[in-house]
């Protein structure tokens, strides 16, 4: 007896549909820029540059910047959908579960405010845009095409939104849900009254302070626990309906010209170039060089893990993406060696930080971005840092282990396995040389040369160590999307929120009285470590960037700091804060690789701590450290 084949039912379609609708988009968008970035690349080298007649591929750059932004506000649905984004959890964190699920609810319903405003700005944009058309220069279409994604991204997003409050009620109940909207009113209610105020004889000279507004409600929205990039948009649209300090239309246009940006894209073609490599089983042929190079010492494993972290340094560009690749192997492998099992978690975990110093790194590129300074300098007065912290924590990693009879691993090794180790990992190696090769031989932009890598990664991956395979591919290429998203949303919004500081002049404001304290350079210095460390305890990297560059930058350059060298401070600082407890994030994955709890981490933190802040204060007050190299 045959049976027919089961057609889907309806639902069974719309179940599909719900679960993949952002997917194909998302994969096909991301191949395509890397593809149109690296083809740009080979074209003007390698047909250009030998061809008299051959003109250069002008629309490469533009398309892809579009490609690039619709991917990113179509994979914010997706993060939502996973529940995954940049927050302060230390409030949020002291709730009850039947509070934590209600201002889960709260935080949405907040998110779901920004983004049905930002759908129906973007509306009204597109139709202004098709009653005066303005043409991209290189492909000659309507402005208002690749502007569209702000009405359907957001509208996407707001679908998503009031899914997962759907899904959060079967938590909180409908009397959460009843109070998560009235604690929602609550917050917004205040920018309403101050809107309508005016229209009021007796408060018609009522004029909100934009700078108390603004911060409020930032502090306030952020320490319930909403996402650091809506707490900026919120926080800003918030302010702009209080005060009126700026147009209502800018927010939209900002979101899509502010990420209208080709050095951007760096972003998620060095985040891809990181999680192929990853993915494509690069962290094992690393650690077997590290553990010939190095483990036969005392504490061989720990230094080889450090060593490990120092090598995926060069090619993730992210802290917690380097602790999963390498933690996953090597705590496993220390615990099985007798080391103490939290000794390697920190351990691990502080090797992480390394990712974010040593080139590429993604708070480099931001930051680059923000303060108008090159990114090639930043790259390369980075790396200096970066090594010292790694010769730093080997150097406690022989010593602790000595301490603790934690021996190097006995096994033949010599020059021909030596040798081997290399061979096996001469693929990985080569990522740091078309990177930084490129960049610095000129033959590449940082965007071009992080294309390029990912590129690389995606083939080597799949055709060569084969750890990307058509069953993780598409996974893969999802947590480069989603990751991206979250970063490029945070930098849209932190926009806005920077346009309204720069009109009502706060950060001049800042620099005015903290000279007026002191104009001594050391104070200073001192002064801006100890608040980036205390920064870093509560808030990610990337965020306090976007955040604090407008306003601590002016300062640091009216005492003479070189704004390459204060980038270097910069992410020095929030690479210790990647470790620093109760939100170092480096922390957190590390225990999750070993099953092991936090609170037991952190006592073994603590020493380790104390060695990268000496290595803060060497290369804050001896600039030529890490400058050097660019002089």
């Amino acid at each position: 007896m045959t049976t027919s084949p089961t057609v889907p039912n309806k639902t069974g379609w719309l179940t599909w549909l719900d679960e993949n609708a952002e997917k194909p988009f998302l994969c096909i968008g991301l191949l395509a820029i890397i593809l149109i970035i690296t083809f740009q690349t080979a074209y003007r080298y390698l047909i250009v540059n030998f061809s008299d007649t051959a003109s250069a591929a002008v629309w490469t750059e533009e398309l892809s910047r579009f490609i690039f932004i619709w991917i990113s506000y179509l994979a914010v649905p997706l993060a939502i959908k996973n529940r995954e984004n940049i927050r302060v959890n230390v409030l949020y964190d002291k709730f009850s579960p039947k509070w934590q699920s209600i201002f889960w609810v709260v935080n949405d319903l907040c998110f779901f405010f920004l983004s049905v405003y930002v759908t129906c700005l973007g509306v009204h944009m597109i139709g202004e845009g098709m009653r005066y058309p303005q043409m991209a220069p290189a492909m000659q279409i309507p402005y208002y095409i690749p502007y569209s994604i702000i009405p359907l991204g957001f509208a996407l997003i707001s679908f998503r939104l009031l899914q997962d409050i759907f899904l959060e009620v079967k938590t909180c109940g409908i009397k959460g849900l009843v109070t998560a909207i009235f604690v929602t009113a609550i917050i917004v209610a205040p920018a309403y009254i101050m809107w309508y105020l005016p229209d009021f004889q007796a408060f018609e000279n009522f004029e909100p302070s934009a700078t108390i507004v603004l911060f409020s409600y930032f502090l306030l929205v952020i320490a319930i626990g909403v996402p650091i990039g809506i707490g900026l948009g919120l926080a800003s649209l918030l302010t702009i309906l209080a005060t009126g300090t700026i147009d209502l239309g800018y927010i939209a246009q900002i979101s899509f010209t502010s990420i209208d940006s080709f050095p951007i894209m760096a972003i998620p073609f060095f985040v891809a170039a990181g999680i192929f490599m990853g993915a494509g089983g690069l962290s094992s042929r690393l650690l077997a060089l590290a553990d010939e190079m190095l483990g036969a010492l005392p504490g061989g494993m720990a230094i080889a893990s450090v060593a490990t972290c120092m090598f995926f340094a060069a090619i993730s560009g992210s802290g917690p993406a380097t602790v999963a690749a390498i933690g996953s192997l090597t705590i496993p492998a220390m615990i099985e060696r007798g080391y103490n099992k939290y000794f390697a978690c920190a351990i691990v975990a502080a090797g992480g930080a390394i990712g974010v110093m040593i080139p590429p790194s993604n708070p480099f590129v931001i930051y680059g971005i923000a303060s108008q300074t090159s990114i090639g300098d930043l790259f390369l007065a980075g790396i200096i840092p970066g090594i010292l912290t790694g010769l730093v924590l080997m150097g406690y990693s022989f010593w602790y282990s000595k301490k603790n009879g934690w021996m190097g691993e006995k096994k033949t090794r010599t020059f021909g396995t030596f040798v081997k180790a290399i061979w096996d990992a001469k693929l990985a190696l080569m990522v740091p040389v078309i990177v930084l090769g490129g960049i610095y031989s000129g033959l590449m932009t940082p965007t071009e040369a992080a294309a390029v890598a990912a590129f690389y990664g995606l083939i080597v991956g799949m055709f060569v160590y084969k750890g990307l395979n058509k069953d993780n591919i598409i996974p893969t290429m999802l947590e480069i999307c989603s990751t991206s998203a979250i970063i490029i949303i945070l930098m849209a919004m932190a926009k806005v929120f920077g346009q309204i500081m720069t009109v009502e002049e706060i950060p001049a404001q800042i620099a005015s009285y903290i000279l007026g304290l002191t104009s001594s350079k050391i104070i200073i210095l001192l002064l801006f470590n100890v608040f980036l460390l205390f920064i870093g305890t509560f808030m990610e990297a990337l965020a306090a960037i976007v955040i604090l560059v407008p306003i601590l930058l002016p300062i640091a350059t009216k005492v003479g700091i070189d704004p390459t060298h204060f980038g270097i401070i910069m992410v020095v600082n929030l690479a210790i804060g990647f470790i620093t407890p109760p939100v170092g994030v480096n922390l957190f994955v590390a225990s999750g690789v070993a099953k092991v709890k936090l609170d037991d981490i952190s006592k073994q933190i603590w020493p380790i701590l104390a060695l990268m802040i000496v290595v803060l204060l060497l290369v804050t007050y001896i600039p030529s450290i890490s400058m050097f190299v660019i002089r």
